[in-house]
């Protein structure tokens, strides 16, 4: 226990403490790794460049005020005549001007994602009855999704 400077009320200095004060130095090393922007334009690359140019094309990394994407050969050139359309997409997106400049480099094409396997016909049903109580809406259509991904066995 310490006491005030003013001699009032003693407090304990290793007693509760909120969430809040522990999550700068919970997230700050991550955020040293990779900044939230571009943490969020990876997550929504596709989004925001579409499903054509996000199956060529995989943002590396924020420095600054340069966007670095890894492409495939020919594409480059394409991607500077459009980089003004381009950065003004992902500065929309991420709702401030972030970036300023596009840096491109030659990389092998990113490889595609795998399809998401197909649920069991069990797996379907054994969702669709556990969300059957929630009001229809996107919330219960999106749990029902999750409930069939988690009860879906994946190989490996």
């Amino acid at each position: 226990m310490t006491s005030d400077a003013d001699g009032g009320k003693a407090r304990f200095v290793y007693g509760p403490r909120a969430v809040g004060a522990l999550v700068p130095g919970v997230v700050r090393p991550a955020f040293r790794r990779r900044a939230p922007a571009t943490a969020q334009v990876l997550a929504d690359w596709e989004a925001i460049v579409g499903p054509a140019l996000a199956a060529t094309t995989l943002p590396r990394r924020l420095s600054g005020d340069t966007l670095t994407l890894a492409c495939a050969g020919p594409v480059a050139m394409e991607l500077a005549h459009l980089s003004e359309a381009l950065i003004g997409r992902i500065n929309g997106h991420l709702g401030r001007i972030v970036v300023r400049r596009l840096r491109f480099v030659q990389d092998a094409a990113p490889p595609p994602l795998p399809l998401p396997a197909t649920p069991p016909p069990a797996a379907v049903h054994a969702a669709r009855e556990r969300v059957a109580g929630l009001p229809e809406g996107a919330l219960r259509d999106a749990l029902e999704r999750l409930g069939r991904a988690v009860l879906t066995d994946r190989p490996g």
